[in-house]
């Protein structure tokens, strides 16, 4: 099978479109043929060797998590999915080697969830790990009806989708974005702010007596949240683990099928959407990494593996 892949880390130029042996079908595992993957941040930090401290390394790894599919086949203890189900998944593994940028992957089915008949297959590939670290994150937020939630990066990936979550939820948003993205964020049920320089003050200038919730999608502005925090607020990040010593909590995202099942309920009913910024073909995924680097889409990056 045709898959993207890297024998060593480092950038976007280790990756290379190879033939590679279709992956085996283990008990509590189902087997996609993947029709779109989505890019995100963590694809490129494991390659770089970000992570190897805290995750094992297989080589060659084919990098990529998020996956849109049909199943192919099911292990021979996995009765919840049969071949030529639509499924999406956040495909994570307990050792990094063989992901989603590739014509097959092989998923622990209790990452699986069933893909929604509304939902495009870029869409789908683009929900379930930035929709699970939103979801989870506002979890442990305990957002809920009546809060007013600061989201630092509202336009990215997760951000987009931790502002739709947060409204689906009762809450009412504040959305830090560059202004190019502001009139996306009020489609989305946001109130924009501009970060920068006095971003503290526009958002004083919205909750006078401080926001409930702040959730962080970038890292880096622990001065912000703090300043802008009511008393007895709450704050977490994804991104900057000092948040912890500030009270706030550090969070990250595992698979979780039950949960992923929830987002795309949220999405049958119309509260939820997946802004899609570009799509690539399978042997551009290099290009799709150094977009993702670049930091300033709004929307997610996904790559089109086959379109059968």
């Amino acid at each position: 099978m045709r898959a993207m892949t890297y024998e060593t880390y480092g950038g976007p130029e280790v990756l290379a479109l190879t033939e590679q042996p279709q992956p085996k079908v283990g008990p509590g595992e189902v087997l996609v043929r993947v029709r779109s993957a989505s890019v995100n941040p963590v694809d490129w930090k494991l390659m770089s060797g970000g992570l190897d401290a805290v995750m094992d390394v297989r080589f060659p790894v084919g990098p990529g998590w998020d996956v849109s599919g049909v199943v192919e086949a099911v292990g021979y203890d996995t009765p919840e999915f049969a071949p030529g189900d639509e499924v999406l998944a956040y495909a994570r593994k307990d050792y990094v080697h063989g992901g989603t940028f590739a014509e097959l992957v092989s998923v622990p089915v209790r990452a699986v969830a069933a893909k929604p008949a509304s939902m495009s297959w870029d869409e789908a590939a683009g929900l379930p790990l930035a929709g699970l670290t939103a979801l989870r994150l506002l979890t442990r937020l305990e957002v809920g009806e009546g809060d007013t939630v600061l989201v630092h990066a509202a336009a990215g990936g997760v951000g987009s989708l931790a502002v739709q979550i947060a409204r689906s939820l009762g809450a009412r948003v504040i959305g830090t974005a560059s202004e190019r993205n502001h009139d996306r964020l009020r489609e989305l049920g946001a109130e924009p702010v501009a970060y920068g320089d006095g971003v503290v003050e526009r958002v004083k200038a919205l909750a006078p007596e401080g926001v409930d919730a702040v959730a962080d999608f970038v890292g880096g502005v622990l001065d912000v949240t703090t300043a802008v925090l009511a008393e007895g607020g709450r704050h977490a990040s994804i991104a900057d683990g000092s948040v912890a010593g500030a009270g706030g909590h550090y969070v990250w995202v595992r698979p979780d099928g039950s949960e992923l099942t929830r987002l795309t309920e949220l999405v049958e009913r119309g509260d939820l959407s997946v802004p899609i910024a570009r799509a690539f073909a399978l042997e551009e995924l290099a290009d799709a990494f150094r977009l993702n680097q670049e930091g300033h889409t709004a929307g997610k990056i996904v790559v089109r593996v086959s379109i059968d």
